[in-house]
């Protein structure tokens, strides 16, 4: 299959590795300059240093050359750039299907990302979104991983998870977008929670009923919106969560771990020089549960870290100084 693999980042570029010595794979990026050395180095340098490139993995910095002959489209931007990459797809004569891999919910609008497709694309776009637990740099060397790819059409999804799964890859198929992709956005807000947590050295057991109580969170806001209870429990929810608040590798983690540090958020951001989606769906996903009349408590005491200045530890005393309460929710209706 010829596959075009839509963003140069960790993620976008450590698929297309995994992808490339099974498919004709184009990985393209913005960044000429960043082309340029790709090309040179044969790696990824700013992202993936230590990780060579299949021979066959071609490259591009020519969007047009991506887009011309492709079968399937991987979108791997984050959400905030994912509307200009589906307006320049929609303008395309013939429509190839399309995957994405952003997590989160867009700036201002609130739209998950398939909200965002079902107002670009043209509906004759077959389109899914591949999610779960996975680090980029293990996807990169080849360890195994296992993700679920959801369609509306679940025909479509069970054929293109068949295509895509190899040996170290496993892709499990649903028709669940909307679980799997409130699953993928709200771990990464509860992650920087989980860092917090272990920054402050609260311990094990704190962190695990962080996580208990942070999957039932994903769940209540996850069923809100028209999710699955099953799949917010599988590997694009509880699998997802798990991985992003426990592994070191976390950027959302790390983010969390700095602010208990008392470390100023725009220092942590500069430092990083990646992405960490859970501090801008944070904000997201305050807005979005008190829409919904959702009660997140620990996504919003991260809100509250990071948009009102209240100090991290000050948010965890806040947590536990909460009301005891029956452990599963009841719907006061």
């Amino acid at each position: 299959m010829k596959i075009s693999v839509l963003g140069g980042g960790a993620w976008g570029t450590a698929l297309a590795i995994s992808l490339a010595p099974r498919h004709q794979v184009t990985l393209w990026a913005r960044d000429i300059l960043q082309v340029k050395a790709m090309q040179a180095s044969r790696n990824n340098h700013r992202y993936l240093p230590d990780i060579e490139f299949p021979q066959l993995l071609q490259l591009t910095s020519d969007l047009d050359a991506a887009l011309a002959d492709a079968e399937l489209f991987i979108v791997a931007v984050p959400v905030s750039s994912l509307r200009g990459i589906l307006q320049r797809i929609a303008t395309l004569v013939h429509a190839i299907p399309v995957i994405w891999l952003c997590k989160g919910f867009e700036a201002k609008t609130s739209l998950l990302p398939h909200q965002i497709v079902a107002e670009t694309l043209p509906a004759n776009f077959l389109c899914g979104v591949l999610s779960g637990p996975s680090f980029a740099q293990e996807v990169a060397r080849g360890l195994p991983t296992a993700m679920t790819l959801a369609s509306k059409d679940l025909d479509f999804a069970q054929r293109t998870a068949q295509a895509l799964h190899h040996s170290r890859l496993r892709i499990y198929s649903s028709d669940d977008v909307v679980g799997v992709e409130v699953g993928g956005a709200v771990k990464n807000v509860l992650a920087i929670a989980a860092g917090i947590s272990d920054g402050l050295q609260m311990g094990y057991n704190a962190r695990a009923a962080l996580l208990t109580r942070g999957l039932a969170e994903i769940t209540r806001l996850g069923l809100q919106l028209g999710g699955k209870a099953e799949t917010l429990g599988g590997l694009s929810g509880a699998g997802d969560l798990i991985l992003t608040c426990t592994g070191d590798l976390s950027r959302n983690r790390k983010v969390g771990m700095l602010l208990a540090q008392k470390r100023e958020l725009v220092d942590i951001l500069n430092e990083l020089g990646h992405v960490a989606e859970g501090v801008y769906t944070a904000l997201e996903v305050h807005q979005v549960a008190k829409k919904s009349g959702v009660d997140m408590p620990i996504s919003e005491a991260v809100y509250q870290v990071l948009y009102e200045q209240l100090p991290a530890d000050k948010a965890a005393e806040s947590l536990l100084s909460r009301q005891p309460s029956n452990e599963f929710y009841q719907d006061p209706k």
